[in-house]
């Protein structure tokens, strides 16, 4: 931890990701890899559904209404996967020790190699359907865009969920 005292804010939130209860959901690493593989698939339903709704004609509310039911176990998944990395994305800088921090650079230059092959095949992707069509296929630029946002976003917890250990078994 740095020098700077921990808030109440800071206090409160390392008590949250460092609760145990949630441990069946990841005390292994199967389970963590399928809290992510969860969140990845609840996030790409959700994207496509957002998606769906953008370009359909009309008005699809039912894609609204479940897209809603999809929320709450992304939320659970999320937290999940928090947890199982005891909140080393959502805590600030100070209340992390000093092997923490270097966990969340690692987890982050993984994040960014990830991002930059994923940013490189969807502009190779776009360039070649925009090749083969004759024209950009401008429709679906910008739920691309906002995909890949989202998954920019999202890759550091992923790559968090997927490198975590096991924690040791107590005595």
């Amino acid at each position: 931890m740095t020098t700077r005292p921990l808030t109440r804010y800071d206090r409160s939130m390392l008590r949250l990701m460092n609760d145990r209860r949630s441990r069946p959901l990841y005390a292994t690493a199967a389970r963590r890899r399928l809290a992510v593989a969860a969140h990845v698939l609840l996030t790409a339903a959700t994207g496509g559904l957002m998606t769906y709704s953008f370009l359909a004609e009309g008005q699809p509310v039912w894609a609204l209404v479940v897209i809603a039911a999809l929320l709450l176990p992304w939320m659970i998944a999320t937290g999940a996967i928090n947890a199982a990395t005891r909140g080393l994305l959502e805590l600030r800088e100070r209340a992390l020790d000093e092997r923490q921090s270097a966990e969340r650079a690692r987890v982050r230059a993984r994040a960014h190699q990830a991002m930059t092959l994923l940013l490189a095949a969807t502009a190779a992707s776009l360039l070649t359907a925009g090749a083969v069509d004759g024209h950009a296929p401008t429709a679906y630029a910008a739920p691309v865009l906002i995909a890949v946002l989202v998954v920019h976003w999202l890759m550091p917890l992923w790559v968090a969920g997927l490198t975590a250990q096991d924690e040791p078994e107590e005595a």
